[in-house]
């Protein structure tokens, strides 16, 4: 399951690979911390910062040694440096 939701991330499929995942899930079944890392960066090529986070911070309660760790870190500090003020001058 893994090296498949990798390979469509690498093929630039976000999409698909949510799809595959959130039907894995559905039928029951184990999501581990790669697994949720994995979502986590599917939901983040898709700009959706909130539901990567999430997913991350999911990897993190199962392992935190998890790379997701480092993902959460910079998810922050991009979110962190995006200054929406600059669209209201």
């Amino acid at each position: 399951m893994k090296e498949r939701i990798q390979a469509l991330l690498d093929a630039n499929d976000a999409d698909e690979a949510i799809t595959v995942l959130d039907g894995y899930r559905a039928a029951g079944g184990p999501m581990d911390d790669t697994l949720f890392y994995l979502q986590g960066n599917a939901w983040r090529k898709k700009g959706n910062w909130q539901m990567a986070m999430n997913n991350y911070l999911e990897a993190l309660s199962i392992n935190p040694e998890s790379p997701a760790r480092q993902a959460l870190e910079i998810a922050n500090e991009i979110l962190d440096f995006y200054n929406k003020d600059m669209y209201n001058q």
